[in-house]
């Protein structure tokens, strides 16, 4: 409003004339692939607001804000889709929360594939291995002397990687810290075949098979460090397994709440549903729609 020396309220008129505040189900032909996610409006304060977001036409375009993350709140928003939009439905992905999987469930029934996303899988069981990597590492600065530790520092940063990406140099101070610790070794190799279950072309029913026999082989060797991921896995393993169906992730999702995030500090703060809506659909589709093509 500064730069173009109108006020606020006149800004926000030309806004509610042009933007609505809630998506527009006319023109929408289908849906096919529904994301779901929280972002938090006001950090530290667990103030979720509940993103839903589709690609319609080929564009990413949020198709509902919500202010409760319960299971009530999406179930009611999912009821709100017109019948024949939610028939359209295929896929929706989604992290773990028991309240979106249970809407989902409710309102879609068994034909809508829930995917849980892939990349969130892995931030479980890495912090996993992580949670082991640092109780390890506290008992060999209590059992090696301090030349033997020097020549693993910073060796959190090489167990991050993939084996297959690191150098001769660093694979050799890998293995050296594999002979001092054999239970990091163990659990970075479960990681490693976990991780490549994900990457190779494996059917639905292949990918599960794989993933079961992961199951075992951790349970045998007594890795324990994976005992409550392990019981996140058959609890969802249906939506963890939906990912070798058509190896939907909730990528777009992500990448949306990286925009919403900025749009907050752009605005150095945005509560309104409505008008956090409205800048959203602009910061999107804004060129798209108003945008003047150059002469």
């Amino acid at each position: 409003s500064r730069k173009q020396a109108i006020g606020v309220d006149a800004l926000q008129g030309i806004l509610d004339r042009q933007i609505s505040a809630t998506i527009d189900w006319n023109p929408i032909q289908n849906l096919e692939v529904v994301g779901i996610d929280e972002i938090a409006l006001k950090k530290g304060h667990r103030d979720f607001v509940v993103v839903v977001s589709a690609y319609i036409n080929g564009m990413l375009q949020v198709i509902g804000l919500l202010s409760e993350r319960t299971k009530a709140a999406v179930k009611a928003f999912f009821n709100s889709i017109p019948k024949r939009l939610r028939r359209t439905v295929k896929v929706i992905c989604t992290d773990l929360y028991a309240g979106f999987i249970g809407a989902a469930k409710a309102v879609f029934g068994k034909r809508v594939l829930i995917c849980a996303d892939r990349f969130h899988i892995a931030r479980l069981y890495r912090e996993s291995f992580e949670t082991l990597r640092k109780r390890e590492w506290k008992r060999l600065q209590r059992t090696l002397t301090k030349s033997t530790l020097d020549q693993f520092k910073n060796v959190h940063w090489l167990l991050r990687h993939r084996r297959a990406d690191l150098t001769d140099d660093e694979r050799r101070i890998l293995n050296r810290l594999f002979v001092h610790s054999p239970q990091i070794k163990d659990a970075h190799d479960a990681c490693e075949a976990l991780t490549m279950i994900y990457e190779r072309p494996l059917s639905t029913g292949q990918g599960k098979r794989q993933i079961r026999r992961w199951m075992r082989q951790v349970s045998n060797r007594g890795i324990r460090c994976f005992d409550r991921f392990l019981g996140t896995l058959r609890t969802h393993f249906a939506e963890i397994t939906h990912y070798f169906v058509n190896r939907q992730t909730s990528g777009f999702v992500e990448g949306l709440n990286n925009k919403l995030k900025v749009l907050k500090r752009r605005c150095y703060g945005i509560t309104n549903l409505a008008h956090l809506y409205q800048r959203v659909c602009l910061d999107l589709n804004g060129y798209a729609r108003f945008g003047v093509e150059s002469i």
